[in-house]
This record gives structure tokens, sequence and C-alpha cells, in this order.
């Protein structure tokens, strides 16, 4: 078998690399031969990583994703520094308000929207964009959920954002095709992120012992690496066919109903 780092030669961007499933993907794309730029809002956290990963050719760059300049900045940086963009890990995204529907702010959804939806559409066209012009078959990849594939897992914002989000890399793999650059998502079952821990309230042992409640696979936890992992195969050329995909990474949580009892004999 090849010993060859799975990256080498790439070039990659992670948004919302500074911590969470992003911060385990900026170091495993750096570890398989990638340089990576961090895309994110958490400066410290960001330029922390940086300095980390020194040994690889890591660097942060600010950028918030609801601001389309900040995006076409981040991706100009990228190419200026390292010469091209070969993969684009769009991952930045929020949970917002857990609110009810009945006392929902929609300037709060109207947020959620704006990062998670928005906010990826226009990592989409820049990244789009830089590999055209440059004539590169580039992935972009695209964190989802498994609440966009199934309600009452997430709350009333982040919900349809992520069913939107499943829908908008299914549109633009349609017509990037033509250019030879994919577009795929992950959707990943509860992880004990930062961003769930505050989200929720709690500790990171609580958040996993909730998710392990209602998983259907159970006997392991799922962890922020495991979806790194997939991220990975997927700005590989181990995918270099697939693309409109959405990789579910929930041990089968939304293949089942979970309110049938598992044993009808």
């Amino acid at each position: 078998m090849s010993t060859k780092p799975r990256l080498e030669g790439k070039v990659a961007i992670v948004t919302g690399g500074a911590s969470g499933i992003g911060e385990k993907s900026v170091k495993l794309f750096a570890e398989n031969g990638a340089a990576v730029v961090i895309a994110d809002v958490q400066d410290e956290l960001g330029h922390q990583l940086a300095a980390l990963l020194a040994p690889y050719q890591v660097s942060y760059h600010h950028c918030d994703v609801r601001d389309e300049k900040q995006v076409q900045q981040t991706i100009a940086f990228a190419v200026d520094k390292y010469g091209r963009l070969d993969v684009m890990f769009s991952n930045a995204g929020i949970v917002g308000s857990m609110a009810g529907i009945l006392d929902l702010d929609l300037t709060t959804f109207d947020n959620t929207m704006a990062v998670n939806v928005r906010g990826v559409a226009a990592t989409i066209k820049h990244a789009a964009r830089a590999m055209v012009a440059r004539n590169i078959r580039g992935s972009i990849i695209c964190t989802a959920s498994v609440a966009g594939c199934v309600a009452g897992c997430g709350p009333h914002a982040y919900t349809p954002s992520k069913h939107a989000l499943v829908g908008l890399v299914r549109s633009a793999c349609g017509e990037l095709g033509a250019y030879g650059i994919r577009v795929n998502c992950v959707s990943p079952y509860a992880v004990a992120t930062p961003m769930a821990c505050e989200a929720l309230n709690k500790g990171e042992d609580e958040v996993e012992a909730i998710a392990n409640s209602s998983a259907n696979m159970k006997g392991i936890s799922l962890k922020a690496t495991h979806i790194a992992e997939a991220a990975l195969f997927l700005a590989s050329d181990e995918s270099v066919y697939i693309s409109g995909h959405n990789l579910v990474v929930d041990g089968g949580f939304t293949a089942v109903n979970r309110f049938v009892p598992g044993d009808l004999s």
C-alpha cells in the first residue's frame, strides 16, 4: 500500500477551523500533506492552532462567512500564499436559538440562516471561482447534519438551515461537475463540540451521554475526529468520482425508526 500522504500537494481552507470538527480537520489535513488555511472568527484560538501546527504549512485568516467580502479575501489569501486552492471545507456553522416555534425570534433565525446557508453559498461560489480560474479539479465539502435528514434533532432555525444546505450541495454539484469540481456534504450525528456544549449549557461528558442514550450505534461515542476523517476522504482523490453526496455519519440513526421496538418477534 502507498504511504503517500492523502492530500500531498493540495491546498485547503477550513472555515470554522479553530475549534471542534474544524480543528480536528485542520490537523488531519495538515498531517496528510495539505497546506491549510484556518478561517474563523475565533482569532486567539485560530492563531494558537496555527502556532501549534508550525511544523506544517498552516496559517490563520480571520473570516466571518456572513460577509462575502471576507470570504473572498480569505480565498485570495490562500491562493496568494500557497499558489492554488484544491479543497474548501465549508464547516463554519452555529446552532442558533434553542427557542420553541411559539417563541422563535426571527432576527436570530435570520442570523442562523446567514451563517449556515448564505455563508456556505459564499464559500462555494468563491472557492469554485478560484478553482475554475486555475483549471483545478477541486473538492468542496460542507458540514450539514442529521438535522438536515430528519426533524427533531435540532432547533427550529438550525434544522431548516441544514436541510437547505443539503439542497445547496446537490444544486452546486449539478453546475460544477462540468469543471470537474466535486461538491459533497458530511452529516454528523451529535458530537460534543465546544459549540454543542455551549448551546446545551452542559459539559462534554454530559452531551456525549445524551447523544449516546438516543444513538443507534452503541458502544462508541461519535467524536469530532470521526467527522474529520470523513472530510479527509471527501477531500482526497479516493473520492474522485463522488459528488452531490450527503455522507451521513450517524451510526444508522437516520436509517431506523427509534420508536418501533427492536424485538418484534
